[in-house]
C-alpha cells in the first residue's frame, strides 16, 4: 500500500465518519463539524482525482467539496447575523 492510497482511504473514512454520524443521530447535518469534516474528505478526494485524471470522481468529489464549503460559509454568514 502507497502513503497516496492511505490518504485517500483517510479522506473516505473522514467523509464516511460525518454521515454515519448524521445517520445515527449523533451529529446534524447543519453543524460545523459536519460541513468541515466532509469539505476535509472531499477535498482531499478531489485533489487525488485530478492527480489521477480521474474526471468522473473528480466531478463527484469536486461537487461535494464546493457543496461542503457553500455549506460552511452560510453557516458562518448566520452565526455574524444573530
Amino acid at each position: 500500500m502507497h502513503v497516496l492510497d492511505v490518504v485517500e482511504i483517510a479522506g473516505a473514512l473522514t467523509i464516511l465518519i460525518a454521515f454515519a454520524a448524521a445517520q445515527a443521530g449523533r451529529l446534524r447535518q447543519r453543524t460545523v463539524s459536519y460541513q468541515l469534516l466532509n469539505l476535509l474528505g472531499s477535498g482531499v478526494l478531489a485533489v487525488i482525482a485530478a492527480v489521477e485524471s480521474s474526471w468522473g470522481f473528480l466531478l463527484l468529489e469536486g461537487s461535494w467539496a464546493i457543496i461542503s464549503l457553500v455549506g460552511l460559509l452560510t453557516l458562518n454568514r448566520t452565526r455574524q447575523e444573530t
